[in-house]
């Protein structure tokens, strides 16, 4: 056997090793935390903390805004509930504004028009120093969430030990393509795999973006750090809900996921798309783990176990995967054992995900591993190679005449204010002076 057949045999070992350890472990504690752990009950709205939710948004369509927000306004809560849309510098104020409009007559609802985009973290900071509920809950703007979705998981966060708790996210576009099938089954594995047994610990790494509910008290004491994070001496403006995450752990708070809290997002149709997004979330993933490398000892062998699961796997699976293509292309042998032994993997881990969703679907998530092999591991080669870029990638406008229209929003707010003034139905809407990011 020559060198590149042994280093491939070898690398594939060790990952099918260490991937049996840290996926049965992870198959254990997620199925121990299938049992309801909410009570029936709800209390009277008298003692339930008020919930402020903000949406931030920049250059939505209307469509999907307007499902967002007729979907936070169906909220079964019974206590306190306010709403807080932050529109950053959208380029398309116009052709969005008759859904401000709309929801600006509910007195639930205020409306918050940026002068230009100051990006998300900007946004929902500017809706978090002006709101006051005890319990925040950020929404994107591209999601619905449940009708009762604000009641479980307010009904979470009642143990103050708990800093912050997600729900379980779907994609609401999941019968567009084969792609965001495939997606869907993948956020359903991230929540009820990976987060639900990291709640076991109380220590879930990340609470997704679309959907995450946080203690005021808490975020507030968090909220400088959160708006002043830099990486290599540069603002770092992506992956917010991963370093709020890890912010809430490093505070001593615990953080947790509610798997019947539902929240429906829309995910990338198209691979160009999909893959920008991974790169980004790739990046966060790896800045946020350095910061997070000192908390494991006091979070539990588990977390050890499943970061080193999630950063050296891939490492050793790109290694093998790597020395088993220069075999097939120097020596013309093929590297058999690195292929079966990835086949089999794929097929135990589908049929698993099969068995515990109840779903037959999830034996079609066997096509992810070419995605994963092929394409996902260099984008995360490629994102540890640049973590310093802050780049969105899928945040820049391409049109022109959007550019343009951009610009005059930003450099002519008088206009805008007095717009919004003559508008006179949008409540307590309003333009604040913010400084600019290299996030645009």
């Amino acid at each position: 056997m020559n060198l590149l057949a042994t280093t491939s045999t070898v690398a594939i070992s060790c990952y099918a090793l260490l991937s049996a350890v840290y996926k049965s472990a992870q198959a254990i504690y997620a199925m121990k935390g299938d049992d309801p752990a909410l009570p029936d009950d709800v209390p009277d709205a008298g003692v339930l903390p008020s919930v402020d939710i903000i949406v931030p948004c920049f250059n939505e369509t209307p469509q999907t805004l307007s499902a967002c927000l007729e979907a936070i306004a169906r909220q079964s809560y019974s206590g306190k509930l306010q709403v807080y849309v932050v529109d950053d510098g959208s380029s398309n104020r116009d052709a969005v504004r008759p859904v401000y409009d709309a929801y600006a007559r509910d007195p639930r609802f205020h409306i918050i028009l940026e002068r230009k985009n100051v990006g998300k973290r900007k946004a929902q900071i500017t809706a978090i120093r002006r709101s006051r509920g005890d319990l925040v809950l950020n929404v994107d703007s591209d999601t619905m969430i449940a009708d009762d979705v604000v009641t479980k998981l307010a009904m979470k966060m009642r143990d103050p030990a708990i800093g912050a708790a997600m729900g379980q996210l779907t994609a609401s576009n999941r019968d567009d393509s084969w792609l965001t099938r495939l997606i869907d089954m993948e956020y359903w594995l991230a929540c009820n795999e990976e987060r639900a047994a990291q709640a076991r610990f109380g220590a879930v790494m990340c609470c997704c973006g679309p959907c995450a509910m946080y203690r005021r008290s808490a975020l507030l004491s968090l909220l400088d750090q959160y708006e002043t994070q830099l990486f290599r001496g540069k603002p770092s403006d992506f992956g917010e809900d991963r370093h709020l995450t890890i912010l809430m752990l490093q505070a001593g708070f615990r953080t947790e996921y509610v798997p019947d809290a539902i929240a429906a997002t829309v995910v990338p149709d198209r691979l160009g798309p999909y893959l920008r997004q991974q790169l980004r979330w790739a990046r966060s993933t790896f800045r946020d783990t350095l910061l997070s490398l000192h908390l494991l000892p006091g979070l539990g062998r588990y977390l050890t176990l499943d970061v080193v699961g999630q950063n050296l796997g891939p490492l050793l699976l790109a290694l093998s995967l790597l020395t088993g293509l220069a075999q097939l292309a120097f020596t013309v042998t093929v590297p058999w054992f690195t292929g079966v032994t990835i086949a089999a993997m794929t097929m135990v881990r589908c049929c698993v995900a099969a068995f515990r969703a109840r779903d037959i679907r999830f034996l079609g998530f066997s096509l992810h591993t070419p995605i994963n092999l092929f394409l996902l591991l260099p984008v995360k080669a490629y994102a540890l190679c640049t973590l310093s870029n802050s780049d969105w990638l899928s945040r820049k406008s391409t049109n022109p005449a959007d550019k343009a229209k951009e610009q005059v929003i930003s450099l002519n707010p008088i206009v805008e204010a007095n717009a919004t003034s003559v508008t006179g139905s949008i409540r307590k809407a309003s333009v604040t002076r913010l400084v600019d990011v290299d996030d645009v």
